[in-house]
C-alpha cells in the first residue's frame, strides 16, 4: 500500500489555484476535466516534492455549498523560512490565523477555509517581531 493524495473540494477553482499555486507556491502537476461527469480535478505538489504526497483539488461544475467536518484537521507543509513565508502570504492578502510566534508553526486558510499548517524546517527560528506579539485572527 502507498499513500496517493488528499482531496479537497473547492467552490472557485481559479481562486483556489491563486491561493495554492501563486500564493502558497504549489505547482500544478496535471489536470483532468470530465465534461460528462461535470467536474475538474487538479493535482498539486510542493516544488521538488512531485513524487510524494499530492493535493487534489476537485471542482464540481454545478455549484454546491461545502461545510467543514470536524473530522478533517488540516494540510501541513514544511517551509524553509516560516517568517518569510508568512510575510509573503500576508503581502498577497492571506490572513495569518495563527502567527509563527514561536518561530516554528503558523496557520492560514484557503479560500474554502481549509486550514493549512506551515512548519519551519529544522529547528525553530528565534522569536521575531512583528510575529512574536501578533494575536491570532479567527480560527484554524
Amino acid at each position: 500500500m502507498r499513500y496517493l493524495h488528499t482531496m479537497v473540494r473547492v467552490s472557485d477553482l481559479e481562486a483556489s489555484l491563486d491561493f495554492y499555486c501563486r500564493k502558497l507556491g504549489l505547482v500544478e502537476l496535471r489536470r483532468m476535466v470530465s465534461d460528462a461527469g461535470r467536474f475538474t480535478l487538479v493535482f498539486l505538489a510542493a516544488p521538488g516534492d512531485e513524487q510524494r504526497a499530492m493535493l487534489e483539488l476537485t471542482w464540481n461544475h454545478d455549484p454546491e455549498a461545502y461545510t467543514m467536518g470536524r473530522a478533517f484537521g488540516h494540510l501541513a507543509y514544511e517551509v524553509d523560512d516560516i517568517y518569510a513565508t508568512c510575510a509573503r502570504l500576508q503581502a498577497a492578502g492571506v490572513t495569518i490565523n495563527r502567527p509563527p510566534r514561536d518561530g516554528r508553526m503558523a496557520f492560514v486558510r484557503s479560500p474554502d477555509l481549509v486550514s493549512i499548517e506551515l512548519l519551519q524546517a529544522g529547528e525553530a527560528l528565534p522569536p521575531r517581531e512583528p510575529w512574536s506579539s501578533m494575536p491570532n485572527t479567527g480560527s484554524w
